[in-house]
């Protein structure tokens, strides 16, 4: 079998393959279009985001059999045309749960404890010890809008802590030794901390809107290290200003890329996101609540195991 690795991947995701008998190319650069011209000689393709595979591309892939992606979701792919197609779809999010749990808590703590204000302070020669007074996580409830990998690895990393673990998804009794399923009206009454885990789709796109946050019963600290289309940075930026949300940590912005490689294409930038990046009580990181070193190792040994598990 011929693969074609779009994107570049940690080496074992190519030793492996390579181990197994099949024929690897790589093309990282070249466009599309010019892909799209000699895709009909392979079977297979490894991507992470760098274009979207529509329609015109699997036509074009004559041959394909599989579709790898080296990362959670599948918003970057016709998934159901290509299911049509009869191509397999392949991704890995077993491989970043873990990284994407350990950076969702490190976001809250931070928070909590005024890390990033007090460190700043501090290099510009300030001790202000009363102004980063802290608030402790125990007695908190925490809910959760997603309670798939990456929801399930934030609940797990939350045991050691004495707070309530709640969840909402759309799938039914998904709940588990570590967190409570609710509804989303229970959810909204109880929540002191919402962090959402859901994937790209169009029941997540705006779902945190200026409604959604208004049903809330309590002000409360947002996370988001899923996708950044869930949140209207607008409607958080005035959320921030009049304490209905009093803190967030964000991975990921509405402002990104399909790629995730790149966040404006230009110097202008959005009102909102100036309140944002102005703000002591917002954490923000590039899209690597996933990214971590043994994360990339996880992603790719994924991947061969699932193409092994299904064509081997």
């Amino acid at each position: 079998m011929n693969i074609l690795h779009l994107d570049s991947n940690h080496p074992l995701l190519l030793n492996q393959l390579n181990d197994l008998g099949y024929t690897n190319d790589e093309d990282y650069s070249s466009s599309k279009s010019e892909i799209e011209k000699k895709i009909p000689n392979y079977d297979g393709i490894v991507i992470r985001s760098r274009f979207k595979i529509d329609q015109s591309f699997i036509d074009a892939a004559t041959n394909l059999k599989f579709i790898a992606r080296v990362g959670a979701g599948l918003e970057s792919i016709d998934c159901d045309y290509a299911e049509k197609k009869g191509v397999k779809l392949i991704a890995a999010p077993e491989g970043n749960r873990n990284a994407v749990g350990e950076h969702t808590l490190g976001m809250l703590l931070s928070l909590f404890n005024k890390l990033n204000k007090a460190d700043t302070e501090i290099r510009n020669g300030k001790w202000l010890r009363e102004a980063n007074r802290g608030i402790e996580l125990d007695g908190k409830t925490i809910g959760l809008i997603g309670y798939g990998n990456m929801g399930k690895s934030f609940a797990k990393k939350l045991r050691g802590f004495d707070v309530d673990v709640i969840c909402y998804d759309i799938k039914n009794n998904v709940g588990d030794e570590n967190c409570t399923q609710v509804s989303l009206e229970e959810l909204q009454e109880k929540a002191d901390v919402l962090s959402l885990h859901t994937p790209f789709n169009t029941l997540s796109h705006n779902m945190v809107n200026h409604d959604f946050i208004a049903s809330f019963s309590k002000s409360f600290w947002l996370l988001n290290t899923a996708r950044g289309s869930a949140v209207v940075t607008s409607d958080l930026a005035l959320a921030l200003k009049n304490k209905k949300i009093l803190g967030a940590g964000l991975d990921v912005l509405e402002y990104e890329k399909t790629s995730f490689e790149n966040l404006f294409e230009n110097d202008i930038l959005p009102e909102a996101f100036e309140y944002l990046i102005n703000s002591e009580n917002v954490i923000l990181s590039p899209h690597v609540a996933g990214w971590t070193i043994e994360s990339k190792i996880k992603l790719a040994q994924t991947i061969v195991n699932k193409i092994k598990l299904h064509f081997n």
